[in-house]
């Protein structure tokens, strides 16, 4: 499947620009610059699907990328530092929490945390919104290459003993790498589950 073709249909800035609910979509949530666009990049083994940025807070709209025409990929806006007016930060957010909680085809939200750093305050306030809004999500650790493998491991146990009042949150932490492409084939597996094709 992730060997087919990925294609951007839109980006939304309002609910009403949102695509039909049709299709099973995942979403990319996560700190602004914590390496959502290359993420996506790397999973469709696409270079430039998602426009990927060192400056912070560059995406700012809800971006919609069709997978093989069974499933959408959504590259939701960053939250936290931006180098964006307060007013304009404020619309996306409250946009992308809108979309959050009242899209019907939703199956995931997967929370983008940097291997390196941890869930930070901004990350916990999040995932209490995804807990209120019963929203699943899940913790994919970015850019584990920069950290040695046993401080992947003992990050992702620090994580999981973080979430286990959480009643949202799926009680199953991805490591990845989007320039040493590790991780990868294990998200995949999770994204093709959501696809009745791939689950049946």
């Amino acid at each position: 499947m992730f060997a087919q073709s990925c294609d951007f249909i839109k980006g939304a800035v309002d609910l009403g620009g949102l695509p039909p609910p049709d299709l099973p979509e995942v979403a990319f949530w996560g700190r602004s610059n914590v390496g959502k666009s290359s993420l996506i990049n790397a999973l469709t083994n696409q270079k430039q699907l998602a426009r990927a940025s060192g400056e912070p807070g560059r995406t700012r709209e809800l971006n919609f990328f069709d997978l093989a025409g069974v499933i959408r990929l959504v590259d939701l806006p960053g939250y936290g530092f931006a180098k964006a007016p307060k007013k304009v930060a404020e619309v996306w957010t409250r946009l992308t929490e809108a979309f959050l909680k009242g899209r019907p085809n939703l199956k995931r939200v997967f929370l983008l945390i940097d291997a390196r750093h941890g869930l930070k305050a901004a990350d916990k306030v999040m995932m209490d919104g995804l807990d209120e809004a019963a929203v699943v999500y899940q913790i994919v650790l970015t850019k584990s290459d920069k950290i040695k493998p046993g401080q992947v491991e003992r990050m992702k146990t620090e994580t999981l003993e973080a979430l286990a009042k959480r009643p949202a949150a799926f009680p199953e932490i991805i490591a990845t790498s989007s320039s040493k492409k590790t991780g990868l084939d294990d998200l995949r597996n999770v994204i093709a589950a959501f696809i009745p094709e791939f689950s049946a």
